[in-house]
């Protein structure tokens, strides 16, 4: 396994938000770093995405600007796995939470990459280990979960698989203090720590929603002003996306047996609505 030391290039796996946010504070730690998706314009999009990021913290007086020019020079960009990924010393993947589809990803770039290259997930439930099953030393695999937005969320979880060394996880952890997060370890359990914690929360408060007990907003104000949340969880749930929600507890739901994850009706009707949150324009509340 190398070193914090011996890290020189990272490939992240997606472009989209979190992709994109990850690929920055990658940069940002002084690292090379490629930005990879299946298309064009959408790695477009998420290169916009970081340099609108990057000049609101200049413009906020957070960073300076010769710092900017020196993470934007540090990025390049591919819709090719086999132009990306070789000579990579960290991947960190961060697609659509699919199992079969993180799956065929992982197998592809595990030929690309040596066999001391560390491999990561973003996922936010699915399970590391079985993740893992596909990938030649899965030793060198293991979750490394940020939050949404990467560069301001301080927040890394990262999930040790069945096979996961301690090596890896040594890693990890000092890659992550380097880009500027704070990293928590936790087992592979479905949902890991955060999800299963923040899930409970908003659905509760969606249940709530459905049952006439309060609004959204006032909802919200009671555990910002009440438990100094610093985000209600229906606008969080807004944020992460009312679809990514629904997708996660219908996955522990089932995987847990546990009803306390049963989606709402009023949850699966606004998917079904198109109300996905923030990026759909409406949620619970309009953006």
């Amino acid at each position: 396994m190398k070193d914090i030391d011996e890290i020189k290039k990272v490939v992240v796996l997606g472009a989209g938000t979190m992709g994109n946010g990850i690929a920055q504070i990658s940069a940002m730690a002084g690292w090379k770093t490629w930005l990879y998706d299946i298309e064009e314009a959408f790695v477009q999009k998420g290169m916009d995405r970081i340099r609108s990021m990057l000049q609101k913290a200049v413009d906020r007086g957070k960073m300076d600007p010769e710092k900017k020019d020196a993470t934007l020079a540090l990025l390049s960009t591919s819709c090719e796995l086999e132009e990306s990924v070789p000579g990579a010393d960290l991947v960190i993947e961060a697609i659509p939470e699919q199992m079969a589809l993180k799956k065929e990803v992982f197998a592809r770039v595990a030929e690309l990459v040596s066999d001391d290259c560390l491999l990561a997930s973003n996922t936010s439930s699915l399970s590391v280990s079985e993740i893992a099953e596909v990938i030649k030393n899965p030793e060198r695999f293991l979750g490394m979960h940020y939050f949404n937005p990467p560069p301001i969320m301080k927040l890394c979880e990262i999930v040790k698989g069945a096979k996961t060394s301690v090596e890896a996880v040594t890693l990890a952890r000092a890659i992550a203090e380097k880009q500027g997060r704070e990293p928590i370890v936790v087992k592979d359990r479905p949902g890991f720590a955060s999800s299963r914690l923040g899930l409970v929360l908003g659905l509760e408060a969606i249940r709530m929603v459905e049952e006439e007990v309060a609004s959204p907003e006032d909802i919200d104000k009671a555990m910002k002003l009440g438990y100094r949340h610093p985000m209600g969880p229906l606008e969080l749930t807004d944020l992460v996306g009312l679809d990514v929600r629904l997708s996660i507890a219908q996955y522990l739901a089932a995987t847990l047996d546990d009803r306390r994850f049963d989606p709402p009706d009023l949850l699966k009707q606004m998917v079904a609505e198109g109300k996905l949150g923030k990026k759909s324009g409406e949620g619970f509340y309009r953006w």
